[in-house]
């Protein structure tokens, strides 16, 4: 105030130099005047429109997927947003073709169009080549069309995180996709809200001997530990390894009941053992 009352912000002196940067440097943190197209960097080197995107994958349901030494294996929190939806219907967890799926978390829309750029993918690679894509092949097409919607500003990035996964010539591989085309591939990974949660998890086990029955409890164990304000969902898992026939699929039914009632019984003795430390206390 006192620069403007002094003369100095009209002159163009100290004070107005100093004004004028830190009006600067609280537009550009939050995006003000360049979050409004996804081809503009702000000063500091951000795109917002992509964070934005990265925000929708946030308030998604956690997924999670595992590459064990038999196979990989994708879970997924999927909330149930009304009473009167379907038991089935909405899935997040899509078939690519027979050796390899994806799960999905964020913009549900967005998702599909990823989902059905992936399927076009892989049948034009087997009608040219007769034989089924290689996932890193795929990965990397899937990445770059992707990024393509970061790069101009006519078009929004997608809202959506994938899961890529299955098994190849090269064994099993998992892969994620980002919102602004960046992937990598993982032995273990996380997206969705408490994904931090969920790494801290994953970051716990032995890959080496993890098979993919162990996988999917202990991605039922994650979810429903992740879930901690006990908001209702449904929970999807499914596998592709050597009990699948090397062929992605939805896990039986009898299997995801047994993968739940075993992440119940957890839950309930880490509760116990909480209370039992607050009773030493």
């Amino acid at each position: 105030a006192s620069a403007f009352v002094s003369g100095e912000h009209k002159r163009g002196g100290r004070g107005c130099q100093s004004c004028c940067r830190s009006a600067y440097d609280r537009m550009s943190s939050i995006g003000t005047g360049y979050d409004l197209s996804a081809s503009t960097y702000s000063p500091e080197g951000r795109v917002f429109q992509v964070e934005y995107a990265g925000k929708a994958v946030e308030k998604s349901g956690v997924v999670v997927g595992l590459k064990c030494k038999d196979g990989v294996v994708f879970g997924v929190e999927k909330l149930v947003l009304s009473k009167m939806l379907v038991d089935g219907a909405n899935r997040k967890i899509y078939n690519i073709d027979r050796h390899m799926g994806m799960a999905t978390a964020g913009f549900a829309p967005d998702a599909r169009q990823l989902v059905n750029r992936a399927r076009e993918e892989a049948n034009e690679f087997r009608g040219l080549y007769g034989d089924p894509i290689p996932l890193k092949f795929l990965n990397q097409r899937l990445s770059l069309f992707v990024q393509q919607y970061t790069l101009y500003g006519f078009v929004r990035p997608f809202g959506v995180s994938v899961l890529l996964g299955g098994i190849d010539d090269h064994g099993p591989q998992l892969y994620m996709i980002e919102p602004s085309g960046v992937s990598f591939g993982y032995f273990g990974c996380a997206i969705g809200k408490g994904n931090e949660l969920a790494k801290t998890e994953i970051e716990k086990l032995d890959f080496t001997t993890l098979t993919a029955r162990e996988a999917a409890k202990k991605i039922t164990e994650i979810i429903y530990k992740v879930n901690d304000d006990q908001k209702k969902f449904e929970l999807e898992l499914s596998w592709i390894c050597e009990e699948s026939n090397n062929v992605h699929m939805f896990v039986p039914d009898p299997f995801r009941s047994e993968c739940i009632e075993a992440a119940q019984q957890a839950m309930l003795s880490d509760a116990d053992d909480d209370d039992d430390d607050d009773d030493d206390e």
